[in-house]
């Protein structure tokens, strides 16, 4: 892996355990947030692995095109991309239950984590 992409799968791993650590403390708008960023992260790290650059951009389906990911982790992306909006703004339509969701969207980002680990 080159040292570009290193960099962005050490943050992915940081926002793992970031998110791990606000689910201990109940804040789960913000572990919610960072699953998502995990998988950005990770997914930037192997994007830039394999094609040589950053691919700017917050969707996460986006971001897996190209990269083989199963039809489940893709899913997994396309429920885990809309919380980069709703958990970072008050006027976006709030999710009705936060806590079920995020614990949700932690293990499809621990999921998706360890597949992109798999395969560094």
């Amino acid at each position: 892996m080159n040292e570009e992409a290193e960099i962005w799968w050490k943050q992915a791993l940081r926002d793992l355990e970031t998110a791990d650590y606000l689910l201990d403390a109940e804040r789960y708008d913000a572990v919610a947030f960072f699953a998502q960023q995990s998988v950005e992260k990770a997914l930037k790290s192997m994007h830039i692995d394999r094609y040589g650059k950053l691919k700017k951009t917050h969707d996460l389906v986006l971001l897996a095109k190209g990269l083989e990911l199963s039809q489940e982790l893709i899913d997994f992306c396309k429920e885990l991309s809309p919380a980069y909006v709703y958990t970072r703004y008050p006027d976006v339509v709030p999710v009705q239950d936060i806590e079920e969701v995020s614990k949700e969207l932690l293990g499809y980002a621990k999921e998706i984590m360890e597949w992109i680990g798999e395969r560094r």
